[in-house]
């Protein structure tokens, strides 16, 4: 493989902090090793949940980056707006009022108006001016997008206009119109305008782009399904995966503790789609003697106050550790006894269930009975599930696992020679060679037909 020169575009970037950045971050890690110099694209001051320098340690050197202001709402003020929509969204005599009075809900319609698909549109302006310099000062060969904030889309069709002989290669971390739409919309937007607003732009992207990645085989098949006349060579997979390098050193299960207590850790943001109202119902419901040996920590944000006051009410068995950076939370892993996984998603796989393979916890799963999450945690054997929405199912779950106790490390036996498939580094080495494999491919295409029209991966 010759060197290919990829500018990446990822909105979030180290030291911006949040698993919606490791993906990036391991492109910009591993890259290099792979004969393609790597230029990275990125806001200055993304709205992340948190900042994580340390993230920056693991980024080589030869990897230039370029940081462009964004006027995109900073994170805590997004954070305490959509606090208000969704409570008032959830009292019935706020609703009443705010009908009444036209105050935040007419304040929601023009934000959402505003903001379309997404408050990051805002970056798109100084974004396209800036991809368009580095692409022709940097002799660029593909543009790898990643995906969300969705709005970054609509630089595929402006690049495509001004490029129409680039490889543009869009990256899906979520699966957007079918699942993520609804789930994390901002402010909830779920609204006929919005949705055929994302539908039109999805259909930019996949019309315009060279190739479109995914994370899971489900989302891969379902974008493809909405798009039967492009080629199936265009819609690739590469999943999300664990690094080795920053899992703790010893993964072995903790022996028996002397007061009896089973600690339970989960790690990630608290938002729609892992909202834990199953499991706190679940909980409650489990006997006293059950209930008192579980001791459940979550580290992390959690989105939205009534999620916090319900995890709450289960008293001194629930310890809220807010956001950390990732080596501590990883490193927190080496002290429990079971994670919690919550997926409400039928397509898309949180990124967290990875680490959780990877550090080689078993994983007490409250997920979606036909989603790609549970398949996935039966393939790998990495733990124990329950419907998400199955209270009695979920609290027989934690049942079991209390009456499990010091033979846990007997009945549980991940699959690790399946498990080693998702290492990070080994990720990004497959990644490099479709990519290597698309620019050729298009270089080809190229030079044999002197035309501008784009060409596709399967010609």
């Amino acid at each position: 493989m010759g060197n290919l020169n990829v500018l990446l575009i990822s909105y979030s970037f180290p030291p911006a902090g949040g698993v919606g950045v490791m993906r990036a971050a391991s492109f910009a890690r591993y890259f290099p090793a792979e004969n393609i110099r790597l230029d990275v694209l990125t806001a200055r001051n993304a709205s992340a949940v948190g900042t994580d320098p340390t993230l920056l340690r693991d980024i080589s050197d030869e990897v230039t980056i370029h940081r462009t202001i964004t006027f995109d709402i900073p994170f805590g003020i997004k954070k305490r707006i959509k606090a208000v929509f969704a409570e008032t969204a959830h009292t019935a005599e706020q609703a009443s009022r705010s009908k009444a009075s036209g105050g935040p809900h007419l304040f929601k319609r023009i934000i959402q108006e505003l903001l379309q698909p997404d408050p990051q549109v805002t970056w798109l302006p100084i974004l396209t001016r800036a991809a368009r310099r580095i692409i022709k000062k940097r002799d660029i060969n593909l543009v790898l997008i990643t995906v969300p904030p969705f709005s970054c889309g609509l630089l595929v069709e402006k690049l495509r206009r001004e490029f129409p002989r680039l490889a543009i290669v869009v990256d899906f971390r979520d699966e957007w119109i079918s699942t993520t739409f609804s789930n994390v919309s901002f402010l909830l937007s779920s609204s006929n305008r919005s949705r055929n607003i994302a539908q039109r732009i999805e259909s930019g992207v996949i019309t315009n782009a060279t190739a479109i990645v995914t994370v899971t085989e489900a989302a891969r098949r379902e974008i493809r399904s909405r798009y039967p006349q492009e080629p199936a060579e265009k819609f690739l997979l590469v999943p999300n995966g664990f690094d080795a390098t920053k899992l703790p050193v010893s993964t072995s299960l903790p022996e028996h503790r002397q007061d009896g207590k089973i600690i339970v850790t989960y790690l990630g943001t608290i938002y729609s789609s892992t909202e834990p109202t199953a499991l706190i119902g679940a909980v409650r419901s489990l006997p006293e003697e059950v209930r008192s040996k579980f001791v459940l920590r979550f580290i992390g944000h959690i989105e939205e106050p009534r999620f916090r006051s319900a995890l709450l009410e289960l008293g001194d068995m629930v310890e809220l550790k807010g956001y950390i950076p990732q080596r501590e939370a990883l490193a927190a892993m080496a002290e429990t006894d079971y994670v919690l996984l919550i997926n409400h998603d039928p397509l898309n796989v949180g990124g967290k269930f990875y680490d959780y393979v990877g550090g080689g916890k078993p994983i007490l799963g409250t997920v979606h009975p036909e989603g790609e999450t549970r398949r996935l945690l039966e393939e790998l054997r990495a733990g124990w599930w329950a419907g998400n929405n199955d209270v009695n199912g979920i609290r027989q779950l934690f049942i079991d696992a209390a009456a499990r106790g010091i033979s846990l490390s007997n009945e549980f036996k991940p699959d690790v020679e399946k498990i080693a498939y998702y290492e990070r580094k080994a990720l990004a080495r497959r990644y490099a060679a479709i990519l290597h494999l698309i620019a050729g491919k298009q270089r080809d295409h190229n030079s044999e037909s002197g035309t501008s029209r784009p060409s596709k991966v399967g010609e």
